[in-house]
C-alpha cells in the first residue's frame, strides 16, 4: 500500500504504447469499417445481379465482362505490390518476426481497392485477413511517424492488425489474443496493452457504424446439459480430420493453379476464380460471400442432410478455388462458416438417430465453429474467444474449450501445422529460393542415432545462411518439412545448397550433424 503523500509512479511506456494504440485503433477503425461497408453493400448488389440473371439470362454476359474486368485490375494491383495477395496474416506475421519489410502505403491502398474488388462480387473469401493488414498498415504508417525503435514499431504494427480484426468482426478480446497467440508469439505487456487498446477503440469506432448487434446473431443458444458431453468428443474428433484434410488441401490449391495455368502470371489467376464465380452466383446466390449470413440462417432452420451435405461440399471446394487463386481474401470467416455447416450436419444425423434433442442443434452450430478454427489455425484461445464474441454468449466456455482441444489434438496427431505458419513457411522458402542462384546442388545428410538433430524441431536448427530444407526422406517416404517436422534417427535430410558455397555449407551442416559431446 501506498502512503500517505506518496506520489504514484506511473509507467510512462506502458501509457504512452496505450495512447498511441488508441490512435491507431482510431484510423484503422475507420479504414476497416470503410473496408467492411463497402463489401457488404457490394455483395447485396451482386446477389441482387445475380438474382436478375434468371429473368435475363444475357445479363450473364454483361457480369461476365465486368468480372474480368475486376480480374485484369487486380492482377495489375498485384503485380505492382505483390504482397497484397492473399489473406494478408502470413505477411504480417513474417513482418513481426522480421523477415519482410514492406511500404505501408503501397500495401493499404492496394489491399483496399483490390480487397472490396475481390471479396465485393460474393467469392468464398473473408474480409478478416485483408482488415488484419490494413491495421497493420495503419500501425506502421504511425510508427514510421513516432517510433524510432525496431521493437517498438513492431509493438504499433501487432496494435493495428489487432484493431483491424476487432473492427472486422467486433471482437476487441479475440482480436488482441489472436495477435498475441498467433501472429506475434509473443506476451509482452508492451505488446497486449498497445493491441488491447487499439482493438477496443476499433470496435467503438466500428459500432458506432454497424450497430451492436454481434456479427453472428444466432439467438438463443442453450446450456448443453453434461449428459451430452460425450458429443463433443466426437464432433472434436470430425472437425480434426476435416480440418486437417482442409489444411493439406489449401496448400496445394496455389500449386494446382500454377500448373494448370501454366504460363499465365501468378497475378492474374484471380480471373479464372471470378469467372467461376457465374455459375455458382446463378444456381446458388444465397452462399455467396463469406458465410456469416449462412450461418445465421442455417441457427434459425432445421437443413435437411442432403443440403448440408452439397452446402459443404460447394463451401468447401468453391472456398479453395477463391483462395487458391491469390485473390485477397482471407479464410477466418469461410473456416467457420465450414465449421457451422459441420456441426449442424454433424447434430442433425445424431438427431435423426433420437440421440440428440433438437433444441441443441444451435449448440453443434457454435461449437463446431471454434472446433474448427482450433484445429486449422491451432489458436485454440482465439477461436473460444472469437466465437464467444462473435455470437455473444459467455455461457459455453466449458464446451467450447473440450470441444476445441479434441480437434487441436486430433489435427496435431495427424501432423498438421498453424495454417498461417505454414503459408508463411510457403512464402520464405519462395523467398529464399529466389536469392539461391540456379545453379545449386542437392546434399543428402543422413541423421544418425548420436546426431545433434535427433529430437529437434526443424524451426529450432540454425540452418546456415544459402541452404533451403527440401524434404525428409523416412524410410521410403520422403516428406515436405515445415517448422513442426521432429527430426528422428535413420532421417535423411534433403538439403538444397547454392553451388557458389557449397564446400563451406557442407562442412557447416556435417558440424550440424556431429554427436553431442558426452559431459
Amino acid at each position: 500500500m501506498k502512503r500517505e503523500g506518496q506520489k504514484v509512479k506511473i509507467n510512462s511506456a506502458h501509457l504512452t504504447y496505450i495512447l498511441k494504440g488508441v490512435v491507431i485503433g482510431a484510423l484503422s477503425g475507420v479504414v476497416v469499417g470503410s473496408f467492411r461497408w463497402l463489401i457488404e453493400k457490394s455483395l447485396v448488389l451482386w446477389k441482387q445481379a445475380f438474382q436478375l440473371t434468371h429473368q435475363y439470362p444475357a445479363f450473364l454476359l454483361v457480369l461476365a465482362f465486368i468480372l474480368l474486368l475486376i480480374g485484369l485490375l487486380i492482377g495489375k494491383l498485384v503485380t505492382q505490390q505483390p504482397r497484397i495477395s492473399g489473406s494478408g496474416i502470413p505477411e504480417i506475421e513474417g513482418q513481426l518476426a522480421g523477415k519482410f519489410r514492406f511500404k505501408w502505403w503501397s500495401i493499404l491502398w492496394r489491399k483496399f481497392v483490390a480487397g472490396v474488388l475481390a471479396i465485393g462480387p460474393g467469392l468464398f473469401l473473408g474480409r478478416e485477413g485483408p482488415s488484419i493488414q490494413l491495421g497493420g498498415a495503419v500501425g506502421q504508417g504511425v510508427a514510421e511517424y513516432t517510433e524510432s525503435s525496431k521493437r517498438g514499431q513492431r509493438v504499433l504494427i501487432a496494435s493495428g492488425a489487432a484493431a483491424g480484426l476487432s473492427a472486422a468482426f467486433n471482437a476487441p478480446i479475440a482480436g488482441t489474443l489472436f495477435i498475441l497467440e498467433e501472429v506475434y508469439h509473443n506476451f509482452s505487456p508492451l505488446v497486449w496493452m498497445g493491441a488491447l487498446s487499439a482493438s477496443i477503440t476499433s470496435d467503438v469506432v466500428s459500432m458506432n457504424v454497424f450497430g451492436l448487434e454481434t456479427v453472428l446473431h444466432v439467438g438463443s443458444v442453450p446450456g448443453l446439459p453434461l449428459k451430452y458431453y460425450w458429443h463433443l468428443l466426437f464432433l472434436g474428433a470430425v472437425l480434426g480430420l476435416f480440418g486437417f484434410f482442409y489444411q493439406r488441401v489449401l496448400l496445394q490449391s496455389s500449386v494446382w493453379y500454377r500448373k494448370i495455368l501454366g504460363r499465365i502470371p501468378r497475378a492474374y489467376h484471380g480471373i479464372i476464380a471470378l469467372l467461376l464465380l457465374l455459375p455458382v452466383g446463378y444456381f446458388f446466390s444465397g452462399t455467396l460471400g463469406g458465410g456469416n449470413s449462412i450461418i445465421i440462417q442455417m441457427a434459425h432452420i432445421s437443413p435437411v442432410i442432403s443440403t448440408l451435405c452439397l452446402l459443404l461440399i460447394l463451401r468447401f471446394v468453391f472456398s479453395m478455388v477463391s483462395y487458391g487463386s491469390g485473390l485477397p481474401g482471407g479464410i477466418f470467416l469461410p473456416i467457420l462458416t465450414l465449421g457451422a455447416v459441420i456441426g449442424m450436419l454433424y447434430g442433425t444425423v445424431v438427431l435423426q438417430l433420437h440421440l440428440l434433442p433438437a433444441k441443441y442443434l444451435v449448440d453443434m452450430l457454435v461449437f463446431a465453429m471454434a472446433g474448427y478454427f482450433a484445429g486449422i489455425g491451432k489458436a485454440p484461445f482465439t477461436a473460444i474467444l472469437l466465437v464467444t464474441e462473435m455470437v455473444g454468449s459467455l455461457q459455453h466456455l466449458v464446451p467450447l474449450a473440450l470441444t476445441s482441444l479434441v480437434a487441436y489434438i486430433v489435427v496435431d496427431l495427424l501432423g498438421g501445422a498453424p495454417i498461417y505458419e505454414s503459408l508463411l513457411e510457403r512464402m520464405t522458402i519462395e523467398q529464399k529460393l529466389q536469392v539461391i542462384s540456379g545453379k545449386n546442388d542437392q546434399v543428402e545428410l543422413p541423421v544418425l542415432d548420436d546426431s545433434r538433430f535427433v529430437g529437434q524441431q526443424v524451426r529450432d536448427i540454425k540452418w546456415p545462411a544459402n541452404t533451403l530444407l527440401i524434404g525428409v526422406r523416412r524410410g521410403e517416404k520422403t516428406a515436405i518439412p515445415n517448422g513442426d517436422t521432429l527430426i528422428s534417427a535413420g532421417d535423411t535430410l534433403i538439403v538444397l545448397v547454392d553451388t557458389n558455397f557449397s564446400a563451406t555449407v557442407r562442412e557447416q551442416l556435417e558440424d550440424l550433424n556431429k554427436p553431442l559431446e558426452e559431459g
